[in-house]
């Protein structure tokens, strides 16, 4: 787990790196062109200024040619101010002296007109070169402050990379110190398991030679006692007598018993859902009391209307299933005939789902395009038509495993053994899909009655209507909550339950096999009865012979003594008579009350002995019973004891096979985490060079930017004052 997270951490770090470095080699570019163009701009200011200067020079000499030009007039008007009042009064000494000098005048004139035009067009070019010059000066100044402002921004930026790249470094250090210490803990750890691993190489050696002896003694009394091997061939395997386990059969039936009810919940739920969408389609969003349905809702309906064919056949499937499962039968997947039964009916069930499922999405759309139907109302149908779609689609999927299971059943060979375990998987997974989506449903609905019922147009019909459909989906989900939670706790019992077979077999060729063990067990369980009936029959004659020796006896002894006193009492009368005929007296009739008496208290003694020897012996064989009860209850506790010392034996062996295997995947693990700490540490100690040797290279690029910085600015400040000055 900490080597996935500092995976992870170095894998943000590299990428962020990465970034960095794009970012690094952006701004480098930037600066080569900031720093071309800053050159270019030197090049332009040198020409202009070579220029400028070049202007000036000509505006110099212009001004000093205008003022030499300027003092030429005038004093050319001094002396045309000095020849007038001359010609004035010599006006009549010549006319060829005044045409010379008005020829002079007009050539002076031209000359001037001439001078001022050029004068003027200097003037105009000095004034259009400034404004250039100052024009050229203030974008130069722009452009000097728009780079001035990039060299901040990119100061800034890099300062931040820079501290970026230090608290990297500093978290960087502390990982590393984090990893030493880890490394020193897995050391550790690592040294224990190498001694728990050389206990138990140990303890595995002692258990090899004990079990290797074993072995030896158990081969050698196979082969001196087992004349032949008759689990060789699978094939012949699969004819054996399957076993049959009464207590699997309870919980089966019992399992059967709840995934029953569980199914029954789920039909009564699917039957008022769709029962209530059907009420509902004559609702919203047209009232078929107050206006005709839609063609589309009425399909929808008369298709609703015929939902309880279609369901109520998944609860009679499951009743089938439940009454195949009795305690006479062998329940696995190969003898489950019934649940073929429930999975066509689950088929034709999803047959009904897919046929309406197009008119429910489309009721959906004509719900979403009436004029009453607000967006979020329109989201929450959206939403609405994509979950009934992933439960179509997960129902589908469970019908397609439901299908594979009651496979099986009819084709043997169409199904192996050892995929039942994913496909029971597959199906707990699609019952908690089917549960997920059911939740989703539930909440969406909830939602868009809640909307619903704030339309102005909302009845109260509507609302009922709205209600039901939620509680029938409340109970649709909490149904399909409860079949996951069943078959999730139950999928262990029911992999290792409906999969055994006849012993070292691959598995029941048929159903056949089954029923043929049925038809024996119940001959068996016939002839067990009639054999104890037979025994009770012996016991009851036993008893009654016993009774006749007794009570024989009893009569034997009863004629004796009838025998006896009929002889004592004619005895006495003899006697009696006797002494009567020979001398009668008054003493004759006490001597014959007292023999009679004799007679009758010897009777009693004889009795009284016997009823002591009955007790004697009735008393000796309730005490030998009582020894027996008390002996089998010792040999079944000793039997008891015995099973569960192998049985701890057994757990024993699985524990020990365990640490051995924890003990291997250990030492993978430790080995594999040293090569990960070996590996972080080269690739954060090359990762830290890296960073180093690149912010030396930044540090230098952000000093040559600085210099560069300030030689431009020093240039721009001597320039705007030579400007100034000149």
């Amino acid at each position: 787990m900490a080597s996935a997270e500092l995976q992870g951490k170095y894998q943000k770090l590299a990428q962020e790196y990465s970034k960095l470095r794009a970012q690094n080699q952006v701004l480098k570019k930037g600066v080569v062109d900031e720093q071309a163009s800053s050159a270019a701009l030197k090049e332009q200011l040198k020409m202009k200024d070579q220029s400028l200067r070049k202007l000036q020079q000509e505006m110099d000499s212009l001004t000093f040619r205008n003022l030499q030009l300027a003092r030429r007039v005038e004093l050319l008007q001094e002396e045309l101010a000095l020849s007038e009042p001359r010609g004035k009064k010599n006006k009549k000494s010549g006319d060829a002296s005044s045409q010379l000098s008005q020829e002079q005048k007009s050539v002076f004139d031209e000359d001037l007109q001439k001078k001022i035009e050029e004068n003027e067009r200097l003037h105009i070019q000095f004034f259009e070169a400034d404004e250039q010059h100052r024009h050229v000066e203030a974008e130069l100044r722009g452009r000097l402050a728009t780079l001035e402002a990039e060299a901040a921004q990119h100061q800034a930026v890099v300062d931040g990379l820079t501290r970026r790249y230090m608290d990297t470094i500093e978290r960087l250090q502390s990982d590393k110190a984090r990893l030493e210490v880890k490394s020193q803990t897995l050391e550790k750890e690592a040294k224990e398991c190498r001694l728990r691993t050389e206990e138990c190489q140990l303890q595995l050696k002692n258990l090899h030679e004990d079990l290797s002896g074993r072995l030896e003694d158990s081969l050698s009394v196979i082969s001196e006692k087992v004349p032949f091997n008759d689990t060789k061939y699978s094939q012949y395997n699969a004819l054996n007598v399957p076993l049959h386990n009464r207590r699997h059969q309870l919980k089966m039936r019992d399992l059967a018993g709840q995934a029953l009810a569980l199914v029954q919940d789920l039909v009564t739920a699917l039957l008022n859902f769709h029962t209530y969408t059907e009420q509902r389609t004559q609702i919203f969003p047209v009232d078929s009391a107050i206006d005709a349905v839609s063609p589309l809702n009425q399909k929808f309906s008369r298709h609703l209307h015929e939902n309880a064919s279609y369901v109520r056949p998944l609860e009679e499937g499951m009743l089938q299933v439940f009454e195949s499962v009795t305690e006479n039968t062998v329940t696995v997947l190969e003898t489950t005939v019934k649940l073929k039964t429930f999975s066509e009916h689950l088929t034709s069930y999803m047959c009904f789902l897919r046929k309406i499922l197009p008119y429910q999405l489309k009721s959906l759309e004509e719900e979403c395009e009436s004029p009453l139907c607000t967006p979020a109302l329109t989201a929450r149908n959206l939403e609405l038509s994509q979950d009934m779609r992933k439960m179509t689609a997960v129902l589908e999927k469970l019908r397609t495993y439901v299908a594979l299971l009651a496979l099986p059943s009819t084709e043997p060979d169409g199904l192996l053994q050892t995929n039942y375990s994913s496909i029971l998987t597959h199906v707990g997974a699609a019952l908690h899909g089917f549960h997920d989506v059911m939740k989703d449903i539930s909440k969406r609905y909830s939602q868009k009655a809640a909307l619903e019922h704030e339309l102005p147009t909302a009845t109260q019909k509507l609302v009922t209507t709205n209600d039901c459909i939620l509680s029938s989906l409340v109970a649709l989900t909490s149904a399909a909550g409860k079949m996951a939670s069943f078959f999730s706790n139950n999928v262990g019992y029911l992999t290792a339950s409906l999969s055994y077979g006849p012993r070292a077999a691959s598995g029941f060729t048929s159903p056949r096999a089954a029923e043929c063990m049925l038809r024996y067990k119940q001959k068996a369980a016939a002839y067990v009865q009639a054999v104890r009936k037979v025994q009770q029959s012996l016991e009851k004659i036993s008893k009654l012979e016993q009774e006749k020796e007794h009570w024989m006896l009893e009569a034997q002894l009863a004629k004796v003594k009838l025998e006896r006193g009929t002889q004592r009492l004619a005895d006495t009368l003899r006697s009696g008579g006797q002494q009567e005929g020979a001398a009668p007296g008054p003493g004759a009739p006490a001597h014959a009350h007292a023999e009679p008496a004799q007679q009758s208290a010897s009777v009693p003694d004889a009795e009284s002995r016997e009823d002591l020897i009955k007790n004697h012996y009735m008393a000796r064989i309730a005490e030998l019973t009582s020894q027996l009860q008390v002996a089998d209850s010792k040999s079944v506790h000793f039997y008891a004891e015995c099973r569960a010392l192998s049985k701890r034996l057994a757990l024993a062996e699985r524990s020990k096979d365990s640490l051995t295997e924890e003990m291997r995947l250990a030492s993978q693990s430790v080995s594999r985490l040293q090569d990960e700490l070996t590996t972080t540490k080269r690739s954060y100690e090359d990762q830290l060079s890296m960073m180093s040797d690149h912010l030396c290279s930044m540090n230098e690029t952000l000093s040559r930017q600085r210099e560069e910085i300030d030689t431009l600015k020093l240039c721009s400040r001597g320039n705007s004052k030579k400007n100034k000055s000149r």
